[in-house]
Order: C-alpha cells, then structure tokens, then sequence
C-alpha cells in the first residue's frame, strides 16, 4: 500500500453501490432464507445428529453470503455518510437484515428446544465442530419465553423502553455548552465540548469538565427516571427470564461465570497501582494533587512527534514481527491489499473500528489517522484485531467466529504492548518516553480501574431497587460516586458537577445491555496475564498466542486459557495481568 494511498480498496466485495451483483447476492440471500425456513421451521426439534449438521451448515452458507452485502454498505456508508447512494444502500441492507432476522427468529428458539430435549447432542462426535456453540445453547435455553413472548418484548421495548436510549443521546447532540477556550467564550456543541476534555491547557479542560456536567446535572431528575426505569424494566425481565441475578444474562452472553468475574474485581480493588501511577502523573504535572480533569491530560512540554501512515505500519510491524515473523503476515497484508481507510475527510465516520471479512479470510480498518502517538496505537489495535480475524477465518466456520467481548480484545491489546515495549526499546529522549508510558497508563488504567468503578455502580443501583430503595438522582449520585472513590480514593479532587458523570455514559441507557463494562476489564487484564507469560516464555509462546486466536469461539474462555497454561478461574491469573501495569508504572518511577 502506497503512504499516500490512504483510503480503502472495496472492489473486491463489490465495484460501486451500483454494483449489479449486490441485488444479485441480496436475491440469492432471500432465497436461502427462505429454503432455510421451508425446511426447518417446526422441524429442528426432531433433528438427528446428522441432521442437525446439515442444518447449521445450511444457517453458515446463509450468513456468509449475506456478509458480503451487510459488510459493503456498512463499509461504504461509514466511509461517505453524505452520498446518497451508499445511504440508500445502507437503508436498504438495514431493512433486508431486520426483515429477514424476524423470519429466521424461529431457528434460536427451537434449536434452544432440541438441545433442552436432547442435551446428549453436545457430545456428539457429528456435531464436534459446534461443541461449544450447542453448550452456550443449552446454557441460553433455561431462559427462553415462548415466540409470542419474545416478540411481544421486542415489540414493548421498541417504542418503549428503547426510548430512553434515544431521548439521553437527543439530549447531548441538541445543546450547547458555553466553554472557555483559551480565555475566550465559546458555544459549542457536546462533540466539540466534549472533545476539549484532553485539551492542553488547564483551565480550558476544567472550563469543558464544568459546562458539560453542570448542565447534565441541571436536568438530572430526568435522567434518573430514565436510568430507574430501565434498571426496573431489566429487574423484571430478568425475573420473567428466571436468572439469577441481573448480571447472570451478561455472564452467558460473554461465556463467562460469576466466580470468575468476582476474582477480576477483587483483584482490582486490591490494587494501589493506579492510585501509584496518578501520584506519579501529579509530580510530572508539577502539581500536588490531579483534578479530575487532569487524568487523561497530556503532559506539559510533551514534544508533538508526528508519524506518517508509513511509519506507522513500519513501527507496527516491526513489533509484530519482533514476537513472531509470522504473526506480522495479517498486517502486510492489510496493508497490501489496501483494507484501511486512514485518511480524513469530511463525511466519514468519527472514531475507528476493524470488520471482519469472513469470505475474504481478512478484514476492513477504518481510522481518521492524523500521525499522532494515539492514532499509531488506534492502528496496531485495530490491525490485532485484523489478524484475529485472519488466523480465526482460516481455521474455523462462520458459527465459530461469533467470539465474545471479552475475548474479542485479545490480539489488540496484545498488539498494542507489543508496539509500547517496541518503541520503548527504540525511543532515546526521556521526554518521548515519559510521554509514551503516561499515553499506555492513561488508556490502561481507564480501562482496567475507571471501568471496574461502573461495575460497582451498576452492581449498586440493583441492590438499591431489591433492597426497595427508590433510585432518585441523589442517590444515583452517591452510588456513582461510592464506586468512583473506591478507585481514586484520596489521590484525585473532583469537581462538584462531576457527581453527574454518569448521565452521560451512553450504555446505561441501553434497554436489554446490562453490564456492558466488566468484559473491558476482563479483557484487558486477560491480555495482560498473557503477555505476562510471554515476557517470561519468549518467541515459545507465539504458537501458543495463534492457536488461541485460531480458535475463535470454538472454545470456552477457560478453556482458551488451558490452551496456555493458564487458569482464568484462579486469582493468581488476574494478579499476573496486574504485573504488566506494575512495570510500567515501575519504568515511569525511573526515568522522573
């Protein structure tokens, strides 16, 4: 891939939105939905083995030949959200999935049927590649309601609970938020307030941290009669569903256990590394204490280094191949076949993300990369993401590449250590350094510790509503701020609006997405725990790495983690994922 060359290659999926093969592929779509219907509907329950096979086989052709035309106009839309052609595209695709999705709801309920009624399927040699798969199933199917029941709940939430999401996000994107930039007034949208939070200069970030959360919290009782009602939603939903707690449902879907995620969040709790590192940024900021608003604030007198997308794919894969030569073959090859769209422009979609491309056994990057330090590691995430999905695509079916959020940061943030532990080796001015370590530990202890705090709110906003406490915002507010301090403890001061924080944490007014925030925490500190034992294993852990991520969702996260030698049920794991943080903390410590 040319460095100038900076916008993706589509052609390979389809030449245009004009493309006559994508009403070809949508027709032929149709066409195997509706054979998929016309042989099963009514019928899984009295499957064999064999037929069973044939059955997720027939459901795998399905899904990966509507792939290429859900991914095209995903891809196309995000790259120029003005055409008009590629929204109509996109519009057009959004409504085949959602249509078709209705007519093949059938397939989840009576499959969860079949495995209820005949759980010994799960063994079967037959059905070996989907051993997994059938367990999460089995597991799932306890907590079905009738298909009249569940369409009534997907329609009851559609114009109902579902409206808090869309009345919290209207909020923010209709205001404005008067901030001094600089000295000087200004009105700004959220987006533009919001993005001034990192800004260089104190009183600009202080001034954006106090118009934003003022004005949340001005309207804070609407916001708690939103959050109050879908937690109370989700508490009876869950009731209905008979999970244990309003968590259980998150511990399925993220193929995880509860002992487990409470090992993870002690071993948070018990951490003071965090609160060391915030010290640490305090004396580099020369000041005695961090504001809230100084957390994720850039150092003083950082150099500004700019990268070209050249540099930046040398550096990547250069780290890459400093673990193994192979493991670098994923990103050549992105590179190569010009699957990242780096270049920013007017239209295109804000933030950055990796679609796997099942049929292609690749993937498609999209970034707005400006060459800054953050936007070289944005990319080497994005391209770990790119090489799990090409390891993944080339060793498992469609069925086996659904892998769970906390597994699904794996190569990622795998890739993003492999590039700091690069570039520390390679940086000689202690100034580069000290900027580089505080990027990793901003990001890092966000992740790992911020997150671990929504955990703990969300976790006591339910016991409030069993215990019969009424959720008003005060109390919202004392949760939320509760949790916080169990992070920060004494080691940062908080603006009094920041009380209001979490009216604008878009998840929480997610109906149906509870517990969004702990496979962020899982996820990281599994990586860590891996790359832990990498440091001490050497280039014999590569293999180990690849096989993992070529296991896709074929395997249970602990299982993946047998597959290594590690045990994610046991507390010492998490400990060794905290090691990783401690040595760059340790590494800052020396270089002050």
């Amino acid at each position: 891939m040319d460095s100038q060359i900076t916008n993706w290659d589509l052609t390979e999926l389809f030449s245009s939105a004009d493309d006559t093969r994508i009403n070809q592929t949508i027709k032929q779509s149709i066409k195997l939905a509706n054979e998929f219907e016309s042989s099963y509907r009514g019928k899984i329950i009295g499957l064999s083995a064999e037929g069973l096979l044939e059955c997720l086989q027939s459901i795998e052709t399905f899904e990966a030949k509507l792939s290429d035309v859900t991914l095209y106009s995903n891809l196309a839309f995000s790259a120029d959200m003005t055409n008009s052609k590629t929204q109509a595209l996109h519009d057009k695709v959004e409504k085949l999935s959602a249509n078709i999705s209705k007519q093949l709801a059938f397939y989840s309920l009576e499959l969860g049927k079949l495995i209820k009624s005949k759980p010994e399927l799960i063994q079967n040699p037959v059905l070996k590649n989907y051993r997994h798969m059938l367990e999460r199933v089995k597991l799932r199917v306890e907590h079905q309601l009738s298909e009249v029941e569940e369409q009534l709940i997907i329609e009851k939430d559609q114009f109902g609970v579902n409206a808090w999401e869309e009345l919290q996000s209207k909020w923010l994107n209709t205001r404005m938020f008067e901030v001094t930039v600089l000295g000087q007034k200004k009105m700004l949208t959220y987006g533009e307030a919001n993005g001034l939070l990192p800004h260089p200069d104190r009183a600009t970030r202080e001034s954006a941290n106090r118009a934003i959360y003022g004005a949340l919290g001005k309207d804070g009782e609407i916001f708690s009669a939103a959050l109050r009602n879908i937690c109370n939603d989700w508490v009876t939903v869950s009731k209905r569903r008979k999970y244990v707690s309003p968590m259980a449902s998150s511990l399925i879907s993220n193929d995880t256990q509860q002992n487990i995620i409470d090992n993870l969040l002690q071993t948070i709790e018990k951490s003071s590394t965090y609160r060391r590192y915030l010290k640490l940024k305090a004396q580099l900021m020369k000041m005695p204490m961090l504001g809230n608003h100084d957390i994720v604030a850039p150092l003083p007198d950082t150099p500004e280094k700019k990268y070209t997308l050249q540099q930046a794919r040398d550096l990547i894969i250069q780290a890459y191949s400093r673990f193994s030569p192979d493991y670098a073959a994923a990103v050549k090859e992105m590179f190569d076949k010009r699957h990242i769209d780096a270049e920013p422009r007017f239209g295109k979609r804000n933030g950055a993300f990796c679609a796997s491309y099942y049929n292609g056994k690749s993937a498609y990057i999209l970034q707005s990369f400006n060459g800054t330090l953050s936007d070289v590691f944005t990319l080497a995430h994005e391209l770990g993401h790119a090489t799990h999905d090409w390891y993944m695509s080339r060793h498992q079916t469609v069925i086996n590449t659904n892998v769970p959020s906390i597994v699904a940061e794996t190569a990622s943030i795998f890739g993003e250590l492999l590039l700091t532990d690069h570039m520390l080796k390679e940086i000689d001015s202690e100034k580069e350094r000290k900027a580089l370590l505080c990027l990793v530990l901003d990001e890092a202890g966000m992740t790992t510790f911020q997150v671990t705090a929504r955990v703990w709110f969300e976790q006591a906003l339910y016991e409030s509503i069993e215990s019969g406490e009424f959720l008003d915002y005060q109390k919202i507010c004392s949760h939320w701020v509760n949790a916080r301090n169990k992070i920060y403890g004494d080691v940062v001061e908080w603006l009094p609006e920041m009380e209001a924080e979490w009216t604008m944490k878009p998840h929480y007014f997610m109906a149906n997405y509870r517990f969004y925030n702990y496979p962020y925490v899982y996820a990281q500190m599994f990586v860590y725990s891996l790359y832990q034992r990498y440091l001490q294993e050497g280039k014999a852990f590569a293999p180990k790495l690849i096989e993992l991520l070529s296991a896709g969702s074929s395997k249970s996260s602990i299982e993946l983690g047998e597959s290594i030698g590690l045990d994610v049920t046991k507390m010492d794991f998490w400990k060794d994922g905290m090691q990783v943080f401690e040595r760059f903390v340790g590494d800052l410590e020396k270089i002050i």
